[in-house]
């Protein structure tokens, strides 16, 4: 795998080719980004585990079988919650005319997965031959890929956020809304009524909805539906099962052999420039 290093010179110029790709090893170590910016598009994911990915209209929480897209001078921050393997697309400001002009979410085709794992083998120089069409495939894919609209919004409140922060670290946390609002020193009324207007979501959808976002991550890692369930803090593996059924149309277990997830990256190189 070429040796990409992701510094603030290479990803703020539109020098060099006009797309490279950056794959990194799993590591157990969390990361957490600040607020920053490139002069490049960038496509980012993960191959396994969950990354929650903010820009200035809120937070979404990213499983491993989405990517992000993030058009040229978007203010973002990343963060990965528990262990994570990822990887990053920088595409050159003028190629991105044509793709979205806004920050979206979109389902990761096994086409871009095999693509974009391709690509972070190449050097950092011009493209050519079956190289820029490997490239052309990447561009085609975050242009035409459906745009996911299953996300999890954080709320922005400091109180509010960190209670829901501490949800996606645990979404098994079988506290009520009473505990919940104790923990985080506001009050029950407060809460239900601040993370509606925050999220668009009452306490109770939202939280199912974290649980959900994890379950999609870890369905993609080849975990038993039954242990999901668990994990998850589920009564029971049929509860788990119907609500699934309800938000995506089908079983866990049909949803996973959909997913068709590439293969892990174990070379190194650097992804701290998400």
């Amino acid at each position: 795998m070429a040796d990409l290093t992701l510094d603030r010179a290479l990803v703020d110029t539109s020098d060099g080719p006009i797309l490279f790709v950056a794959a990194g090893r799993a590591q157990s170590a969390e990361f957490d980004l600040g607020p920053h910016h490139h002069s490049r598009g960038q496509l980012f994911g993960s191959l396994k585990g969950l990354l929650s990915v903010g820009i200035e209209s809120g937070v979404w929480v990213v499983p491993a079988i989405h990517a992000v897209w993030l058009p040229p001078h978007h203010v973002h921050s990343a963060r990965s919650h528990g262990p994570f393997n990822g990887w990053s697309a920088f595409i050159a400001e003028a190629a991105c005319e044509s793709l979205p002009k806004s920050p979206c979410t979109i389902r990761v085709s096994g086409l871009l997965r095999e693509a974009v794992l391709r690509a972070s083998t190449w050097p950092l120089e011009p493209l050519g031959g079956v190289r820029e069409h490997v490239a052309a495939v990447i561009l085609d894919e975050i242009r035409n890929l459906p745009v996911e609209t299953f996300g999890l919004p954080l709320p922005k409140e400091p109180r509010l956020q960190r209670i829901a922060q501490a949800l996606i670290d645990d979404p098994a946390d079988e506290r009520d809304l009473a505990q919940w609002a104790d923990w985080g020193a506001l009050s029950t009324r407060t809460l239900s009524r601040r993370f509606v207007v925050e999220t668009g979501f009452n306490f109770t959808t939202w939280r199912q909805r974290a649980r959900l976002m994890r379950a999609l991550e870890l369905l993609a890692a080849g975990k038993p539906v039954t242990s999901i369930g668990i994990e998850l803090g589920y009564s029971t593996t049929t509860a788990f099962i119907n609500l699934f059924r309800r938000t995506f149309g089908e079983t866990p277990a049909v949803y996973r052999e959909r997913l068709q997830l590439g293969p892990v990256v174990t070379e190194p190189s650097d992804l701290t420039d998400a």
